[in-house]
This record gives structure tokens, sequence and C-alpha cells, in this order.
């Protein structure tokens, strides 16, 4: 079944009045539903169609899904004013949300070596332990590195929605930072 909406009815029925007066013999089912189809504004009824089924897949895509704002707030209170991690968080739930944030402060597709994981971890946070972010960063997937320690590169992801949430205010935290100093953010 596809409805048809019209807005107003009289310009709709001199439309397809003009169409089937224009014709010698009564039109067929097709010509008939492409005339409809006309009336109401689409090029035929294949274009009626098609339109009425992207409107099905819009309306159905799922829903953003809810964010635990108590859950950001808990680990936005981890990071200081100029969004560097203060402590290793106690909650893992906390800790991974940390390491998103960290993340998103990595350079994305660019190889690099320990040395310039750790000094980019080093800037964004504050209690010295860079290897404790790397590992558990790589045991997540958040990083790829090879068997031998060497290349690491940030994985795309699509981070959860309470890591995007979190990472748009630290995000801010940066820019305020960056804005003051003049230099460019943690990553």
């Amino acid at each position: 079944m596809i409805p048809l909406v019209v807005e107003d009815v009289s310009p709709f029925a001199r439309a397809l009045a003009r169409q089937i007066g224009s014709s010698s013999e009564p039109p067929s089912h097709l010509a008939l539903m492409n005339m409809v189809s006309r009336a109401a504004g689409f090029r035929n009824f294949q274009h009626l169609r098609a339109a009425r089924r992207a409107g099905e897949r819009l309306a159905n895509q799922p829903e953003a899904a809810p964010v635990d704002h108590l859950l950001v707030e808990r680990t936005l209170h981890q990071f200081d004013s100029d969004g560097r991690l203060r402590q290793w968080p106690s909650r893992r739930t906390v800790q991974d949300l940390c390491l998103w944030a960290l993340w998103a402060a990595l350079p994305a597709r660019k190889l690099m070596n320990e040395r310039e994981v750790n000094t980019r971890l080093r800037a964004a946070h504050l209690f010295d332990d860079p290897a404790i972010l790397r590992r558990t960063m790589v045991t997540l997937g958040m990083l790829t590195r090879n068997p031998d320690g060497t290349d690491y590169c940030r994985r795309e992801l699509t981070p959860p929605a309470e890591a995007r949430a979190l990472i748009a205010l630290i995000g801010k935290r940066w820019r305020s930072r960056d804005a003051a100093s003049g230099t460019g953010a943690p990553a």
C-alpha cells in the first residue's frame, strides 16, 4: 500500500483532468497511476513509490542511544580545567570513558612509535603513567601496535554516546586552554 496525501484537492483534480482529457482513449492502469502521481507532484508512479519507501526508512531510523549524563559528569570530574586526566579512576566504567577522551587526543591514521604515544599521553594526563593508559587502550582495541611494541596507531572507532558527550566537553576545555596559551591540543 502506498498512501497518497494531497495538500489541496482542487489543483490535484485540475492536473489529473488535464492529463485524462488529453488522451483520446481511456488510460491504462499504469498510465492512470502515473497521471495520479504527476498530479500529486511526482515525476511518475515509481518516483512516488521510491519517495514513500525512503520516508519509511527515515522514519524507522533507530533513535540515538540515551546518554548516561551522571556517568559523563562523574568522569568529567576526573579531568582538570585544562582537560588533563588528574588520576587513574578506580571504577572500570569511568576508566574506559576517560580513555575515550585520551583516544580523541591522538592523531587519526598516523603511525607513532612508543615514545610519541607516551609524549602525547603525558600531555593529556597528570599522574605520569602513560604505560597504563597505552596498554589499556591497546587491550580495549582503541590502539593497535605491532607485537614488538612498535608502530602504534589509533583505531578509527565510533565511541559510545557517553564518550562522544565527554569528548565534546573535554574538547571545550582543550580549546579554551589552547586559546589562552596559544598552543595546540594535547594531540
